[in-house]
C-alpha cells in the first residue's frame, strides 16, 4: 500500500485493537490506532494475566438462574449487583440469562474454541520479535477444588472442555501438595491444564506491542471518537476531537464502550459491563507457581513481576458508577483462604469493565450493510486470550486472504441488526465535524428532542441550509428516535454548524 492512501484506523488501543494493528502492519497495511486515554488503559491493563486456552465455558450454565439469589446475598460468592441499576439492565439481563441451558452452553463453547484453543502459539507469533516477548511465559493453569467430590460436583463444565479437545490431569493431596505447596488445606483437589500461559504484566505488555507498533510506523491519536464519515454506504473518515482522519477502513475495538459507536453505524448489539476487580498484592511472601482459579470463589490467583493479582467478582453496575467495595473485601477474603498467612508490603485496588454480549460470543467480522467497517469486540472473560487471533483474522479478512475461522456479516447481525446505518450524508455535500449549534426552529422531526437534546432536520431542510451558506450536515443522526423509526420519512439529519 502506498504512503499517500488513507490508513485503516482502529478504534481502541487495548490487547485487541493493538493486535489488529500488528497483524494489519505485517499484511502491509498503514495504521492509525484512536485511543481516549492511551494504549492498555482500561480492561487490558487490569485482567487476569492468565492465557486461559480452556475458558471455552461461559458464565451462563444451567443452574445459574437458581443459585444467583443466594450467590448476591453472601459476600464470600463472587456476584454483585448495584440495585439501583437493575432497571436499566433488566432488557440485556433476560438475553443473558435465556442461554443458561445445555445447547447453548455449548453452541457459545464451539464459537469459542477456535478463537482461544491455540492462544499460547498465537501470543508467542505475535509478540514475536518484539520488547514484548520478555512479558510472555508459557505455563499450566490450574482449578483448585476443595475435594473430588467439588470437582465432580462441575461435571457438566468439563465436560464440555473435553468435548472441545481439551485434556487435563487431577491432582489430589500429596501429588497437588508437591505442585502448588504455597497453598493452604482448604484445598486438596486440583485440575491442571497444560500448554497455557500467562502475562506477567498485561498493561505493560500491551504498552510494549504498542510501542513496536508505532515504530513500525503506526499513529497514535489520543482522542475521544465522536462518530464516522459516509458516502456510498462506506466509512470513509472517522470524526475525533475536531479532527477528519481519512481511511481506508474502520475497525471497533472498543469492548464495552462499543455500543455507541455501533449505534452510529446501524448496528444493535446488546452490550453491556461485567464490571470485574483486582487486587495486585507487592511484595507477597507467598504465590502459586502457576495462575490457579479457585473454582468455589471464580477468583483466579496469578504470580506477576513483583506482585500477586487477585483477579474476579462479576458486577452489574453499569459503565458510570464508581468501584464498590464489597468485591475488594471478598478478594482479601480470598487470598487468606488460598494462601494462608501471606503477608504483603502494599495492596493496589482496580475495577474494569469486561464487554459482555447478551450470547458471551465475540463480534468480530464487518458490520453488516456498512462497506469498510469491522468489529472487534465481546470478549467478555478471555480478551487477552483471545486478542491475538482475533487480531490476525481480522487483519486477514480486511486485506482479502482466507481465514481458517469464517467471518460474515451475518455472524454481526445475529441479534436483529439493520443493514446498515439509517441514512447517509448527500453526496454534494462536504463531510464536517460533529457540533454542538442546530437547526433549530427549522427542525420538524416529529420527535424534535431527544433526551440528550440533539435536534434533528429532514434532509431537504439540511441540504436548503447548507447552499444557503448556513451550515454543513454531518450526515449520520444516531439518536435513539431516529433509529427506532428507521428513517422512515426521508429523515437522516443530526446537527449542523452554523
Amino acid at each position: 500500500m502506498a504512503d499517500s492512501d488513507p490508513p485503516v484506523i482502529i478504534i481502541g488501543a487495548g490487547i485487541v485493537g493493538v493486535a489488529t494493528a500488528i497483524w494489519l502492519q505485517r499484511l502491509g497495511r498503514r495504521v492509525l490506532l484512536i485511543d481516549r486515554a492511551g494504549p492498555a488503559s482500561g480492561t487490558s491493563h487490569g485482567n487476569a494475566g492468565v492465557l486461559a486456552a480452556c475458558s471455552v465455558v461461559p458464565v451462563t450454565v444451567p443452574g445459574l438462574l437458581r443459585k444467583a439469589p443466594a450467590m448476591l446475598a453472601n459476600p464470600d460468592e463472587p456476584l454483585f449487583l448495584h440495585w439501583p441499576y437493575l432497571p436499566r439492565l433488566t432488557p440485556w439481563l433476560l438475553r443473558y440469562l435465556s442461554h443458561c441451558n445445555p445447547q447453548d452452553v455449548r453452541r457459545i463453547a464451539a464459537a469459542m474454541t477456535p478463537l482461544v484453543a491455540d492462544t499460547l502459539a498465537q501470543h508467542q507469533a505475535l509478540a514475536a520479535d518484539t520488547p514484548a516477548a520478555r512479558y510472555l511465559h508459557p505455563g499450566d493453569y490450574l482449578f483448585a477444588y476443595r475435594d473430588k467430590a467439588h470437582f465432580e460436583a462441575d461435571a457438566f463444565g468439563w465436560s464440555v472442555r473435553r468435548d472441545s479437545g481439551f485434556e487435563w490431569e487431577t491432582l489430589e493431596g500429596g501429588a497437588f501438595r508437591a505442585v502448588e505447596p504455597a497453598l493452604g488445606q482448604e484445598h486438596g483437589f486440583a485440575v491442571r491444564l497444560r500448554n497455557h500461559g500467562r502475562i506477567s504484566d498485561p498493561g505493560l505488555y500491551t504498552k510494549a506491542l504498542a510501542d513496536h507498533a508505532c515504530a513500525q510506523g503506526a499513529e497514535m491519536v489520543i482522542a475521544p471518537v465522536d462518530g464516522f464519515d459516509l458516502l456510498d454506504g462506506r466509512v470513509i473518515a472517522v470524526l475525533a476531537a475536531g479532527r477528519r482522519l481519512p481511511c481506508a477502513a474502520v475497525v471497533i475495538a472498543t469492548g464495552a464502550w462499543s455500543r455507541p459507536l455501533c449505534d452510529q453505524l446501524g448496528l444493535s448489539v446488546p452490550l453491556e459491563t461485567e464490571r470485574g476487580y483486582h487486587l495486585d498484592l507487592w511484595g507477597a511472601t507467598r504465590k502459586p507457581t502457576s495462575p490457579v482459579m479457585v473454582a468455589s470463589l471464580k477468583v483466579v490467583a496469578t504470580p506477576m513481576d513483583d506482585r500477586l493479582r487477585l483477579a474476579g467478582a462479576v458486577e452489574f453496575a453499569g459503565l458510570g458508577a464508581s468501584a464498590s467495595r464489597p468485591p475488594f473485601e471478598m478478594l482479601k477474603r480470598a487470598v487468606a483462604r488460598l494462601l494462608p498467612g501471606i503477608e504483603w508490603r502494599q495492596a493496589d485496588e482496580w475495577m474494569g469493565h469486561r464487554p459482555a454480549p447478551a450470547d458471551s460470543i465475540p463480534l468480530i467480522g464487518p458490520v453488516p450493510g456498512v462497506g469498510s467497517a469491522f468489529l472487534a469486540f465481546g470478549h467478555h472473560h478471555v480478551g487477552l486470550t483471545g486478542a491475538p487471533k482475533t487480531g490476525r483474522l481480522l487483519a486477514q479478512h480486511i486485506v482479502g486472504m482466507p481465514t481458517d475461522v469464517p467471518l460474515a456479516p451475518d455472524d454481526q447481525a445475529r441479534f436483529g441488526a439493520g443493514a446498515g446505518p439509517p441514512g447517509l450524508r448527500p453526496a454534494d455535500t462536504a463531510p464536517i465535524r460533529y457540533s454542538s449549534a442546530t437547526v433549530g426552529a427549522r427542525a420538524t422531526h416529529p420527535t424534535n428532542t431527544d433526551p440528550g437534546g440533539t435536534i434533528h432536520a429532514k434532509a431537504d431542510q439540511v441540504v436548503a441550509g447548507v447552499r444557503a451558506g448556513r451550515g454543513r450536515f454531518d450526515g449520520l443522526c444516531a439518536s435513539r428516535p431516529c433509529r427506532e423509526m428507521g428513517h422512515a420519512d426521508g429523515l437522516f439529519g443530526h446537527q449542523l454548524s452554523l
